[in-house]
């Protein structure tokens, strides 16, 4: 296995991670903000969508106008990642989050796809905002890795908090 082919598995199962954790938690109550966390699922989702485009997408290949066309980004950017979460409440329904999500996803796979090794040491590509991590194409890759499981960590407390536990098919005794 190369070592483009290990990011783009790392990246297929932090996506699906994602997913798996956020299917278990009914619709209705994800756009709650407890206090504490000042967090709500869909924040987070419309967070990462915005946070694939840009460390697996934007910095690897410049924008795609196929993405550009399809979703709403530059509405999605202002409400998920300059707005505090209870600005975004009621900006987009759930289902069509969770579908620009998964598409973003699978975007994200497949620009991943067509990167070769020998590009992992490059620059990115130019972006009016800097990357906040990385230098190199393959830096902005393991980050957006690192990004997402992160952001799985903060989804799996809301879904604790909001609904209960996630069962990760443990048997306890």
């Amino acid at each position: 296995m190369t070592e483009t082919q290990m990011l783009v598995n790392q990246t297929a199962n932090a996506y699906q991670w994602i997913n798996k954790l956020v299917e278990t938690v009914p619709r209705d109550k994800w756009t709650i903000i407890p206090p504490t966390l000042e967090s709500s699922i869909d924040w987070q989702l419309g967070h990462l969508l915005i946070s694939h485009y840009f460390h697996s997408i934007l910095v690897i290949r410049g924008h795609q106008m196929d993405i550009l066309q399809q979703l709403p980004i530059r509405q999605y950017s202002e409400w998920f990642t300059v707005a505090a979460p209870s600005l975004s409440v009621g900006k987009v329904d759930s289902a069509k989050l969770t579908a620009d999500l998964l598409l973003m996803q699978q975007k994200s796979l497949a620009i991943l796809a067509t990167v070769q090794a020998s590009e992992l040491d490059d620059p990115l590509e130019p972006t009016p905002t800097a990357h906040p991590i990385a230098t190199t194409k393959g830096e902005a890759i393991d980050w957006n890795i690192q990004h997402t499981m992160y952001h799985c960590g903060q989804l799996g407390l809301i879904k604790r908090v909001v609904d209960k536990r996630h069962d990760f098919g443990l048997r306890l005794r």
